[in-house]
């Protein structure tokens, strides 16, 4: 009976004794167990992860795909300054013209005979001008006749530059170099000052007109250097801010701005649409990093490098940001090994492999 008991008493024991064991490495492992993924080793917990090398790269950001308009330097629909028939039209539709030259003629007969006239009159009124001077010096003449002799000669003077404006006003000269349309009349045709006879646009240079969200106002100034894609053409186009709104439109919100391209040589005709790009930052040499690897804490922006197979916490100074990059202004350098994942679990020296290093 008592070594029936004994042995009871020593089963127990032993069960309490496994017990205690198998509680002691459960609350032992618990404790000792790191963040999720983590891998154990002997006395060491270690985290796979994955890095990168800094290094420097050119850091461009730009506001893209705005919607410009391309309009020619200058246009102007052609018109007449007086009313009369065309009696001539001297250009070709789709031909380049020269500033001053003369496009068409409506009749002028009845100016060119009022000037005949008044030139002929002209002459005698010098002449009688002459005679009066002449007899001035001789106290022959009052210097009251002497004087309107004078007027009558200015006044007769002015007649003849007033019909010879008139005169100017029968001819239609191209008011700067350009390229004509297509004409709407024919000669023999009456016209007036609100006939278009045809329209006259300047091709080189070519205005850009676009617009930019007030929030990107500070981005533009005469003088920036903008890009624009016109569909059928492989390369880019480059152009340079002359004029931005002294405004910003209230229905809108955005800021009108106005560029000029060259054109010289003819590549591209008004009417068209573009795609402009503006860059806002640019940087050669900047070191960029993936947005997950940069965690934030208390107010502060910090990433984690590798050094000597353990997680190092480092501060950094973040510039530009996207939705998958950002630049870091101090705090790293190049060689420096990132760690891109698991941020989230990494704390100060906790042993790290990278897997992909």
């Amino acid at each position: 009976m008592r070594k029936s008991t004994n042995r009871w008493i020593a089963l127990g024991v032993i069960a309490v004794i496994v017990a205690g064991i198998v509680v002691y490495r459960t609350v032992w492992r618990k404790n000792d167990e790191g963040p999720a993924g983590i891998t154990m080793g002997p006395g060491r917990t270690v985290l796979p992860v994955r890095g990168m090398i800094i290094g420097q790269q050119p850091l461009a950001f730009a506001l893209d795909n705005i919607t410009a308009s391309i309009q020619p330097d200058e246009r102007v629909d052609l018109a007449f300054e007086s009313s009369g028939k065309i009696t001539h039209i001297f250009f070709r539709e789709d031909t380049a013209v020269e500033k001053g030259e003369l496009l068409a003629k409506i009749n002028d007969a009845p100016l060119q005979a009022q000037l005949k006239k008044l030139e002929a009159q002209l002459k005698l009124s010098e002449d009688r001008l002459y005679r009066q001077s002449e007899l001035l010096e001789r106290d022959a003449v009052s210097r009251e006749a002497y004087e309107q002799a004078q007027t009558n000669l200015a006044m007769l003077q002015a007649d003849i530059d007033l019909v010879k404006a008139n005169i100017a006003q029968t001819e239609l000269r191209a008011p700067f170099d350009g390229v004509i349309g297509f004409r709407h009349v024919s000669e023999g045709a009456w016209a007036s000052p609100t006939t278009a006879i045809a329209s006259l646009s300047k091709l080189a240079p070519l205005k850009l007109e676009f617009s930019v969200p007030e929030k990107y106002m500070n981005a533009v100034a005469q003088g920036t250097r903008v890009r624009f894609m016109v569909e059928g053409f492989l390369d880019p186009f480059d152009a340079e801010v002359y004029a931005v709104s002294s405004e910003i439109e209230q229905s809108t919100q955005q800021l009108d701005v106005k560029a000029l391209y060259p054109n010289s040589r003819a590549l591209l005709m008004p009417g068209r649409f573009a795609k402009v790009a503006i860059t806002l930052y640019e940087h050669e040499s900047a070191i960029v990093v993936p947005a997950e690897a940069v965690i934030k804490e208390m107010g502060v922006d910090k990433v984690y490098l590798y050094k000597g197979g353990v997680a190092r916490p480092v501060d950094i100074e973040a510039g530009q940001r996207t939705d998958a990059t950002v630049e870091v202004i101090t705090g790293l350098m190049p060689g420096d090994t990132l760690i891109t994942t698991g941020t989230l679990q990494l704390r100060q020296g906790l042993p790290v492999k990278i897997e992909n290093l």
